[in-house]
């Protein structure tokens, strides 16, 4: 049996990704930062459909410490990288962000490259592939972020700071045996959460939603990932053969604004809702002292199209429908409240 290390298995892409992966009969070894969350981590497994936990286990990492990873590398054919910092909000310093992503993915893939891991996948962003972030553009697998442009959050500079790193180590790696390399680069993640936990952005962006917390919507668009299709993508990700060596987005073709989210949950039930979208010389003013908003200034009356072509041509993917990722979300998120 092929045995996979899975970083960030506690996270909410690393949970739907451990299912994926035991469900087409993997081992899987998940890191966490602390044993403690072991079980927790076990629940949401299991809730996600996994009728045994016998192949899986637990090792401890943290992402800015060198300790653990080579031992946690040993016996593993593959690598999913999905540990990283996700906060969209601006932080006072940015390296809070850009040291863990950046130093993160360098340990994993010198322990990789250490162990003989055949293949590595790598959860990037399309974050990563946003030009200047100053205007609508169209992305696609050759696109870039311009980490030094003015409207570049934190968040974006971390991702493209650690995607890059990643694709330069795998240029220079000397040696015969080489670790290949595949990206996944999903836009802002909804669906179902599978512990419960609400705390990360995307859950918390629906709790306001749907509890009416947020009064106005930021005339904004976002090309949504559904995390079901991005664990299902890094898994095919690690034993395609055409996947080495590309970045593959994963996510809508087309933005859908937060005002159409907003519409469709309130047609389905969520009369809470507020679909009011706040001007956008207000929230660019209110930017220079929120750093939340600060964070998605890069969004604000600009739209992104992302080319999927690429990745619905090498995988076997049929996206979730919109609608079915929109709501799944917002009754996950309710489930999780009660």
């Amino acid at each position: 049996m092929k045995k996979v290390l899975l970083t960030g298995i506690s996270g909410y892409i690393g949970q739907h990704c451990a299912v994926e992966l035991l469900q087409s009969g993997y081992a899987v070894r998940g890191s966490v930062r602390s044993l403690a969350k072991t079980e927790e981590v076990i629940k949401g497994i299991v809730k996600g459909g996994v009728d045994s936990t016998e192949n899986l286990e637990f090792c401890e990492l943290d992402l800015l410490k060198d300790e653990g990873w080579d031992k946690a590398m040993e016996g593993c054919d593959y690598l999913l990288h999905v540990a990283s910092p996700f906060i969209t909000s601006q932080p006072k310093n940015e390296n809070d962000l850009i040291k863990p992503a950046v130093e993160g993915t360098a340990r994993a893939l010198i322990s990789a490259k250490k162990a003989g891991v055949k293949r590595a996948v790598l959860t990037s962003s399309m974050v990563s592939m946003l030009g200047d972030a100053n205007g609508s553009i169209n992305v696609n697998q050759r696109s870039w972020t311009n980490t030094k442009a003015k409207n570049v959050s934190a968040y974006a500079k971390s991702k493209t700071l650690a995607e890059e790193s990643a694709w330069d180590f795998i240029k220079n790696q000397e040696g015969e045996s080489k670790l290949e390399l595949v990206v996944v680069n999903p836009g802002p993640v909804f669906g179902p959460t599978l512990n419960g936990n609400l705390s990360g952005e995307s859950m918390t962006m629906f709790k306001d939603l749907i509890t009416g917390n947020m009064p106005m919507l930021p005339q904004a668009a976002i090309n949504i990932s559904d995390v079901r299709d991005i664990a299902k993508i890094h898994v095919q990700a690690m034993e395609n053969d055409q996947a080495k060596g590309q970045r593959f987005i994963v996510a809508t073709e087309t933005p859908f604004s937060f005002q159409e989210i907003a519409q469709l949950l309130k047609s389905n039930g969520y009369p809470k809702i507020s679909t009011k979208v706040a001007p956008n010389f207000m929230l660019k003013l209110m930017s220079i002292f929120n750093r939340d908003i600060k964070g998605i200034r890069a969004f604000i009356g600009n739209t992104y199209s992302g080319d999927v072509s690429h990745t619905l041509k090498t995988f076997d993917w049929k996206p979730v429908p919109f609608d079915k990722t929109i709501i799944d979300t917002a009754a996950s998120v309710e489930q999780a409240m009660k």
